[in-house]
């Protein structure tokens, strides 16, 4: 199945696009992507409709620099659970490889390698989307994310040997050289950075020893229970989709790169049907938004997936047994009760 990112990897595109004057919700609708669901950073959206959506943004704000533009942008926080570890490595090495070894947990197109050889280390980052799209901006997005996390480690100030680009400079190399310093370089054989050897030996000022272990354990027993599975990347893949209306076995098939007769497989193996699994995300979901009372029922409607709001109530009153309005009024009533129990 093809990759999956972390709603993180767009972390401030909106503000970015507006800033340069391009509407971002006509080109996340585009690829298939909900504005909406940005708000929740650990969703798992399209590797493939990320980088599309990057490269249409560069297009229609004629900025060759959008990529960099968001790297700019990154704090340890984008990178979801595992920045709670890193932030307590004693050195930038080990804080490096954790990043390089644990990938998957933040981004499952990104591939990376940390070597070191006559006091160089270098590292080689790849994007796999599975299919045949231009990566240029999600190149320099990546490459530029790493390079704000080791300035994070080393200093405002610290400068490494050289940041390499396969592809060729843009017209404007401005914003490149304003970031990376005059030691940017294009056309060469690999993306990435390198830096020196003791640059990985300088202490983490961040790391607090009596933390570190507690921020492993809850680490390693994430890491292991993170291996994704089939049914959570439907369950994901739904969610996304639900508010856009085009929430079908047709869609998720092609955001994961497979037919639908392959998603049937997996959640059968699960026994899940695609349907069993809509009905339960979405009755989740619902739970969720009617109980507040800032929404309207035509707004859930909408963020459910349904195409009016009377298909909705039908939908609610099957599930729960009487119409949104109701199960609202029902738990309002039922909330003073508690807060009374509670003292």
């Amino acid at each position: 199945m093809k990759p999956l990112v972390r709603n993180a990897a767009l972390n401030s595109y909106v503000e970015v696009s507006k800033s340069l004057g391009i509407d971002p919700r006509s080109l996340m609708t585009r690829v298939g992507l909900d504005p909406v669901g940005l708000t929740v950073q650990d969703r798992w959206i399209s590797g493939v409709a990320v980088a599309q959506l990057l490269e249409l943004s560069a297009v229609a704000s004629q900025r060759e620099d959008f990529g960099l533009r968001l790297a700019e942008r990154r704090r340890f926080s984008n990178l979801g659970p595992i920045s709670l570890v890193i932030r307590e490595e004693p050195d930038v090495r080990s804080a490096l490889e954790l990043l390089v070894r644990h990938e998957y947990m933040y981004n499952e197109m990104l591939h990376s390698r940390l070597s070191e050889a006559n006091g160089l280390a270098t590292l080689k980052l790849s994007l796999e989307p599975g299919e045949a799209v231009a990566v240029r901006q999600s190149t320099e997005l990546a490459v530029g994310a790493f390079h704000q996390l080791l300035r994070t480690f080393l200093g405002t100030r610290w400068q490494p040997v050289s940041v390499c680009f396969t592809h060729s400079p843009p017209a404007d190399t401005g914003t490149h050289r304003r970031i990376f310093g005059p030691v940017v370089e294009f056309d060469r054989d690999f993306n990435g950075i390198v830096l020196y050897t003791d640059d990985l030996d300088a202490p983490n000022p961040m790391s607090d020893p009596l933390l570190r272990t507690y921020a492993r354990q809850y680490f390693e027993s994430m890491a292991v229970s993170r291996g994704a599975s089939e049914l959570d990347r439907v369950r994901d893949l739904i969610e996304v989709l639900l508010p856009t209306g085009r929430c079908s076995i047709e869609q998720v098939a092609g955001s994961l790169g497979v037919d639908r007769r392959t998603v049937h497989r997996h959640l059968a193996a699960s026994g899940e049907t695609f349907s069993s699994l809509l009905n339960a995300t979405r009755t989740q979901i619902a739970e969720q938004l009617v109980a507040n009372p800032r929404r309207s029922l035509t707004e859930i409607s909408g963020l459910l997936g349904f195409s009016a709001p009377s298909a909705f109530s039908r939908w609610f009153g099957e599930r729960f047994g009487c119409s949104p309005r109701q199960w609202r009024l029902r738990r309002g009533e039922q909330q003073p009760s508690r807060l009374h129990d509670d003292q």
